[in-house]
């Protein structure tokens, strides 16, 4: 599979540490944007300056535990790449569980466990549709058999050698 084909580990926990910053960055930005001209006070001045200070209060903060999230769902991931010796997607539900559990231990035991089981649903829908949408653009790109009618003219002309003993 293409998507396993990446690079190396220590250097895919530093790429996806760094993506999930910028992905952080920019949807705080546009959630943040939208709550702080909801929350501004009236007159577009006042909102739009309410906007830019929701972002520059908040982004920064989504951004960072978007970064920690990403961070350690790669750590754990290469390392479970490391221990089984494969990539496939229980890697990535794995991980994703782990992540969510460890990330809400500070709430407890139960929290940890409710927020690992939705970690683990939701890479396992993420890379269940992953598979789906792969097979579903391999059979579209597979070739068609010929459509061959009863005309044997369609066939062209035998190759050079090949004899029609069964006329």
């Amino acid at each position: 599979m293409e998507e396993y084909a990446r690079e190396p580990c220590p250097w895919r926990i530093v790429d996806d540490c760094g993506g999930a910053f910028t992905m952080g960055c920019i949807g705080g930005a546009v959630f943040q944007s939208i709550k702080g001209f909801r929350n501004a006070p009236s007159g577009l001045n006042r909102r739009l300056l309410g906007s830019l200070a929701a972002v520059k209060q908040r982004s920064p903060v989504i951004a960072g535990n978007f970064a920690v999230w990403g961070g350690l769902f790669s750590t754990i991931d290469c390392t479970l790449v490391h221990i089984r010796r494969k990539e496939d997607p229980w890697n990535s539900i794995i991980s994703g569980a782990a992540t969510g559990g460890i990330l809400a231990a500070r709430n407890g035991l139960p929290a940890m466990a409710g927020s690992a089981i939705i970690g683990g649903v939701l890479l396992a829908l993420i890379e269940g549709v992953g598979i789906l949408f792969t097979r579903l653009s391999a059979e579209h790109f597979r070739p068609a058999p010929p459509q061959l009618g009863d005309d044997p003219t369609q066939l062209g002309p035998p190759p050079p050698g090949f004899s029609q003993s069964y006329q």
